[in-house]
């Protein structure tokens, strides 16, 4: 299977999906919003410098997250395919990405892009912050986080377009159906 970079806004299903994508197909998975909350949990240096970030609704300094996924890639078994879930986030992390992955031998595969309205993204999340009791997902920094997107994340689905391989999939109101569009494409790329 190729390499995988799931991509969307905050609350889009990118974890979601990718657990669904790895289950089927079997391969590796690296959420930068999982390695970084481990990263809080345990009380490291880098979790503490994240945690004032993330609290704050920006974006972790690339320098960091490079390091970070190329420890977390390397780990991983040879040959499956990986998930990026949450990474990259900007044009500089995407080309950062493209260089580590091509140092190894690999390339970055296919973007899956979830499109999903903003109004379906902020109850999702503000539920999620109930469900899970993530200090990240109040109102205030949902809307910041949303902001950020906007003006440092979207930009990036048009650099994926031009390296040519961007899939967008819309949010029609079920996550049955767009997992099935998602997995129909996926059969058809392997």
């Amino acid at each position: 299977m190729k390499n995988i970079i799931i991509f969307g806004a905050p609350g889009s299903g990118k974890g979601t999906y990718s657990d669904e994508i790895v289950a089927k197909y079997g391969m590796g998975h690296i959420s930068t919003g999982d390695v970084l909350r481990n990263e809080i949990k345990n009380g490291t240096e880098l979790g503490n410098i994240a945690k004032g970030y993330i609290d704050n609704g920006q974006l972790i300094p690339d320098e960091l997250m490079i390091d970070i996924l190329a420890k977390t890639y390397d780990a991983l078994p040879k040959g499956q395919g990986v998930i990026f879930d949450g990474f990259p986030r900007t044009i500089a992390q995407a080309e950062a990405l493209k260089k580590m992955l091509c140092e190894r031998g690999d390339d970055m595969g296919i973007m899956l892009e979830l499109v999903v309205d903003e109004e379906t993204l902020l109850a999702r999340l503000l539920n999620r912050a109930i469900e899970q009791g993530r200090a990240d997902d109040n109102e205030e920094t949902i809307k910041k986080r949303f902001e950020v997107y906007h003006s440092q994340t979207a930009p990036l689905a048009a650099w994926f377009e031009q390296e040519g391989i961007r899939n967008t999939f819309t949010w029609k109101g079920s996550k049955e159906v767009m997992l099935g569009e998602i997995f129909s494409f996926l059969d058809s790329v392997k």
